[in-house]
């Protein structure tokens, strides 16, 4: 007789945890809250959602080949669809691009003001602190003829890509170490497309970062490198990006609100939060403990094994890109050309399938790892860690609720950890 794995068991093969370790962990969160039965839900809701995922997908196979390639019709249908209502934007023509710009801050759900560093203050930086390549590879004097010539958004999104990260993390970071909460201010969130000028000098950035977009948290601004969108997934992908990207800065906005009532400790706070340091190892504790890690960012994208991945934690990313998901998902709910909206919610959806190769393939039904996946498919990438880490949140979710999640890392990001034991 064959007998199913325990919610244990099955959740730890999911997310490559040790089955003791995360039993030892709801006995914990169960002692803590009071609430039973969390993984039982967890997995009856993971087996329904796939079931209504791959109705409205039309595959009847229970082969982890034949999902992926009818997630992957899926979504190659909607990038297409996607390019033509966004007005097919050109990224190297500015004037086509405000669509792109202004149907982003729609479908976030408008232009949310946030606590950013003052303008006056970051071209001071700038003068103070010359970005010696940027100034070389225009032909510049120095950084003032430099900040009369470029805009002073455009120069700081280009440092990350242009400067050298020692030129970044040895000189560049000493001008953060004089910031004061008088040095920010409120103001809107920007959604900011590079001329086509910056990208000859932006190709190390994007092998280096895999997407032509990033943000600058202390500024409010996100910024697009203006590549070609040729690539089958590359739209869906951008505006995803965009969405996420204004969750994120809305989210450390609020950090650095906080971290301006304590001036003592506002700039070493700020400069790793900027950072995005994540807890070192001696900080995860026992699953007993009732201890939480925070991880800032996606880990398994430098290092699949690092140890921090296998113990309880919470990911703000993972956070953001709910969000973003649920607005992309939301925003097409009656948009009959596109099926999107079969995405709402199924970050942390997944399991494993038979496979026609390798005996069985584990299959993430999250939006962004079939989008990435579908973009790097001529690389056979394979996207997970989206699923896994959404699934870590999910859990954490199931015993304090969404909101207290996102209220508990708020409060504790800078520690690194969180606590629920006195």
């Amino acid at each position: 007789m064959n007998h199913q794995p325990s919610p244990v068991d099955h959740i730890s093969k999911i997310l490559r945890t040790k089955p003791e370790q995360l039993a030892l962990c709801m006995a914990q969160m169960e002692n803590i809250t009071g609430r039973k039965g969390v993984l039982e839900a967890i997995l009856e809701e993971n087996e329904r959602y796939m079931q209504q995922a791959r109705t409205l997908l039309r595959v009847h196979s229970i082969y982890g080949e034949d999902i992926t390639d009818a997630l992957e019709k899926v979504i190659a249908h909607d990038d297409k669809e996607l390019f033509t209502f966004l007005g097919s934007p050109d990224l190297s023509d500015l004037t086509t691009t405000r669509v792109l710009q202004d149907k982003a801050y729609e479908v976030a759900g408008g232009r949310e003001r946030g606590f950013f560093l003052k303008k006056e203050k970051a071209r001071r930086m700038i003068l103070e602190t010359p970005p010696r390549a940027m100034i070389r590879g225009f032909a510049y004097r120095d950084a003032k003829e430099l900040l009369e010539k470029e805009s002073l958004e455009e120069i700081f999104a280009a440092l990350r890509f242009i400067e050298t990260r020692e030129w970044m993390n040895m000189v560049f970071v000493k001008a953060y170490e004089k910031l004061t909460p008088a040095d920010f201010e409120e103001r809107p969130i920007e959604l900011l497309v590079l001329p086509k000028k910056w990208l000859s000098l932006a190709e190390t950035f994007l092998e280096k970062k895999y997407h032509n977009i990033s943000h600058l948290k202390e500024l409010g601004i996100i910024f697009i490198i203006p590549i070609q969108l040729d690539i089958v997934g590359e739209t869906l992908r951008l505006f995803s990006l965009m969405l996420h990207y204004l969750h994120e800065v809305s989210f450390y906005s609020r950090l650095i609100k906080g971290y301006s009532n304590e001036a003592d400790s506002f700039t070493l706070r700020l400069r790793s939060l900027i950072r995005g340091d994540v807890g070192a190892a001696d900080n995860i504790g026992s699953a007993h403990e009732g201890r939480w890690l925070i991880v800032q960012r996606y880990l398994a994208k430098d290092d699949e094994s690092d140890a921090r991945l296998f113990v309880p934690h919470v990911n703000p990313e993972a956070i953001h890109w709910r969000k973003a998901e649920r607005d992309l998902a939301t925003a097409f709910r009656n948009y009959d050309a596109m099926r999107v909206s079969m995405f709402y919610d199924l970050d942390y959806v997944g399991d494993f399938f038979p496979s026609h190769k390798v005996g069985e393939l584990l299959l993430s039904f999250d939006l962004v790892d079939n989008i990435m996946g579908l973009v790097k498919k001529e690389a056979m990438a394979k996207y997970l860690y989206h699923h896994q880490e959404a699934l870590w949140n999910r859990i954490f979710s199931g015993f304090m609720g969404e909101e207290r999640m996102e209220e508990l890392i708020l409060e504790n990001i800078d520690k690194g950890y969180i606590d629920l034991t006195p």
